[in-house]
């Protein structure tokens, strides 16, 4: 059982980043398990979106099996980045940008939010037209009638769904994921060759191989999944009878931070072996036929088509279709928490559109900015590029400032975090400060 650990004194909380959070998953019923399911595994599905399978497809088709050791690796680092931001949440009763606005400089938070802002719009305007690329391939018709639709349809269930029913929607749609389980059992898959490249990775140098490798983690570990979780926490801890901020009510703590456990780990594992599977996926298909140039997920699914069979076309189309739907609200959501926390509005998608007016207004314009992104002459590829530059420029300092805050007893009271899980966080943050790194010196 956890309880709550202080800065002072030996760790009062067993090794942050062990087997215990897996231990404690045999020890609930399935139904109890389901229920501990939430911000975690909707934080974790959501990071799989149409831009991120694009990623994974072009490493998977460009390097083979040889970068499957990145979601291996990357997995503590994002579990431990996740877990602290869903603690802010709980413990305070607010999110990143609301703890940022209490504790640290207006300047710094304008700065942050508003490039997370700029970062998250490219990023759901690039998913709104892989959808419609995957829905015209599957069935034909107008790339730009799809985008709107989908755009509005996410909008309007976001912004007038009741706050049980839409996280319902949320976790039920995390099944789309295994479109991407269902693609590998129908293609001829070398798991020795798989075993060797995760076991003894062939590790280069290369310019590619390194920008590769930046652009992985910098999909997997990315700042609006840091200000989702943490603000689900606080929203869930808002709309549930008897839950209270741990600084209130802090004999909550042992429940409470045993349900983020589980749900961060088993959420988190979700997100990287689905990513893992995409990689296998392209690896066995358009890499081992010498298809190695794939810009988007489409081209993806559309290269597999004349190689793995109409079956794993479709499904693998279908997927992107899927984990969009997911991705959207999450990404903007993320963006209205964000907004409305540093301003200190009413915010929380558990509000009635006429409580939260401006937050609300947040989605909407997120949404809108992203529905004409796919009516200009810009690149998607290059703005893709852009949204993931702003993302890793972003993540750093706010991985900073997250561990800054958890470590002060003004913020988190009892609650600091265990040295083991200070250790992962920090070194979560060090590997995204050299992935930044590297990756604007492979753009000089």
């Amino acid at each position: 059982m956890l309880i709550p650990d202080k800065d002072t004194g030996p760790p009062l909380e067993a090794a942050a980043l062990d087997i215990a959070a897996v231990a404690d998953m045999g020890r609930v019923s399935k139904f109890g398990f389901l229920r501990m399911l939430g911000p975690g595994l909707i934080t974790g599905a959501a990071d799989d979106d149409p831009s991120g399978i694009a990623t994974y497809s072009q490493v998977g088709a460009q390097f083979g099996f040889g970068m499957a050791w990145v979601m291996i690796v990357s997995y503590p680092l994002m579990v431990a980045i996740q877990e602290i931001s869903a603690r802010i949440g709980r413990v305070t009763g607010q999110g990143i940008a609301g703890n940022i606005r209490q504790h640290y400089s207006v300047w710094l938070l304008r700065l942050i939010v508003g490039l997370l802002l700029i970062a998250n719009t490219i990023n759901l305007g690039a998913d709104l037209g892989g959808m419609g690329d995957a829905l015209k391939l599957l069935i034909g018709g107008s790339t730009h009638l799809y985008v709107v639709l989908f755009a509005v349809g996410c909008a309007l269930l976001e912004i007038f769904s009741s706050y049980d029913r839409y996280v319902a929607i949320l976790k039920w749609s995390t099944l789309s994921l295994f479109a991407y389980v269902a693609t590998v059992l129908v293609v001829h898959v070398s798991w020795a060759d798989v075993g060797r490249a995760i076991v003894m990775p062939p590790i280069s140098l290369g310019k590619d191989y390194i920008v590769a490798v930046v652009a992985v983690l910098g999909t997997t570990i990315s700042p609006y999944l840091f200000f989702w979780q943490s603000s689900e926490e606080a929203e869930d801890e808002r709309t549930t009878d008897g839950d209270e901020p741990l600084l209130v009510d802090p004999a909550q703590a042992p429940r409470q931070l045993r349900r983020i456990k589980i749900d961060t780990y088993f959420g988190m594992a979700v997100s990287n072996v689905i990513a893992l599977f995409i990689i296998i996926t392209t690896a066995a298909t358009l890499n081992a036929h010498g298809v190695t140039d794939i810009q988007t997920s489409a081209q993806a699914a559309q290269a597999l088509k004349p190689i793995a069979g109409p079956l794993a076309f479709v499904v693998f189309a279908a997927g992107i279709i899927g984990t969009g739907l997911l991705a959207i609200p999450v990404l903007a959501g993320s963006a209205a928490y964000a907004v409305g926390e540093a301003l200190d509005w009413p915010t929380g998608l558990g509000r009635k559109p006429r409580e939260a007016k401006a937050f609300y207004g947040v989605v909407a314009f997120a949404t809108l900015i992203g529905i004409g992104i796919n009516f200009t002459s810009i690149d998607p590829i290059k703005a893709l590029f852009w949204s993931a530059v702003i993302n890793g420029v972003v993540a750093v300092p706010v991985m900073i400032l997250i561990m800054l805050m958890v470590m002060k007893p003004k913020v988190m009271g009892d609650f600091t975090l265990s040295r083991p899980l200070q250790a992962m966080g920090w070194l979560s943050t060090a590997v995204m400060a050299i992935t930044v790194i590297g990756m604007l010196i492979t753009m000089a």
